[in-house]
């Protein structure tokens, strides 16, 4: 029975498939999963422990001399995501208002499209990239926030950069790469924990979605995750192609939502009273949001690779 063989077939499947599992289990036998002990732990709440090993070990395969690489890529990926969302999520308020578009708000706009999943961006990119494509996400951990969506809606006043969470998303990588760049040994045992964890946090990942989220977005929640994929997925895909990067398809990685995005509207209702009305229909839609934009976005990213390699083995005209 050839089980690997047939997830590898399915575009990012290795991400893709244990996170569909992991909110179907959620969706209708979420107590299975809350029976407590290592069953628990594994597929329900070890999403992040397992997460920092894959970046630890992802960490040990950048080579210093390519140290300027991830750095680059992350800031590149990190202004797509923000320029973007903040652009979108103005025209919309201006020509329509806080109200929106068919119930589209720009809060819920701003508030998933300026927000990436990092868990799902190193994943993906440790398929189809390489470590400095990995390390990107040290950087981009920053919009995995409300911060951003603060800063579009001109809330910085209140906002303030969560410097010790980058610190902390950070620091793995930092430690895995000084390891693999002083023992070779290190840096080679360390290299197969980059494919083989990530159905391990991909699982819990999706145990923390449920598919009553999208019930409950409807129309627009779903419009806003396609249009989020293919925004941000296609706007990441083409500046890592001016960039000249060797793997162009992973810059459309970023066409997800955080998955800590669903709180953004209901923070940002604190900060501003104004927004509270529209804050519940935000936060269903951006749910919504997160859900679409989990499943297609490996989708897109393996459509991408797919031509990226079909240019390669074309032979070039003399």
């Amino acid at each position: 029975m050839s089980i690997l063989k047939n997830i590898r077939k399915v575009p990012g499947g290795l991400m893709v498939i244990p996170l569909l599992l992991g909110v179907l289990f959620n969706t209708f036998a979420p107590a299975a999963l809350d029976i407590g002990g290592f069953t628990t732990h594994l597929w329900k709440s070890g999403a992040m422990p397992i997460l920092a090993v894959f970046l630890f070990c992802n960490g040990a395969q950048i080579n210093v001399k390519q140290a300027g690489k991830p750095l680059l890529k992350g800031v590149v990926l990190t202004a797509v995501k923000f320029a973007i969302g903040a652009i979108l999520g103005l025209i919309v308020s201006n020509l329509f208002g806080p109200g929106g578009v068919l119930t589209l708000t720009p809060l819920a706009i701003i508030s998933a499209i300026t927000n990436s999943n990092g868990g799902l961006y190193s994943a993906l990119a440790g398929e189809f990239g390489d470590s400095t494509d990995v390390g990107a996400v040290s950087i981009l951990s920053i919009n995995d926030g409300p911060f951003f969506t603060m800063l579009a809606f001109g809330l910085t006043g209140i906002a303030e950069i969560p410097f010790l969470t980058l610190i902390g998303t950070i620091l793995p990588i930092v430690v895995g790469c000084i390891l693999g760049n002083i023992d070779e040994d290190i840096r080679k045992w360390l290299e197969p924990g980059t494919v083989i964890l990530i159905p391990f946090f991909a699982f819990p990942l999706g145990a923390g979605l449920n598919l009553l989220q999208l019930v409950q977005a409807g129309a627009p929640g779903i419009a806003l995750g396609i249009l989020c994929t293919l925004l941000t997925g296609f706007g990441g895909y083409f500046c890592m192609k001016l960039t000249k990067s060797e793997h162009p398809a992973v810059g459309a990685a970023i066409g997800t939502t955080a998955g800590n995005a669903v709180g953004t509207p209901a923070a940002l209702a604190a900060a501003d009273p104004a927004l509270e009305a529209f804050a519940s229909a935000a936060t269903a839609q951006v749910a919504a949001a997160i859900i679409v934009t989990a499943i297609l976005c490996p989708i897109l990213v393996n459509y991408i690779n797919g031509i990226e390699q079909k240019k390669k083995l074309k032979p070039s005209v003399i």
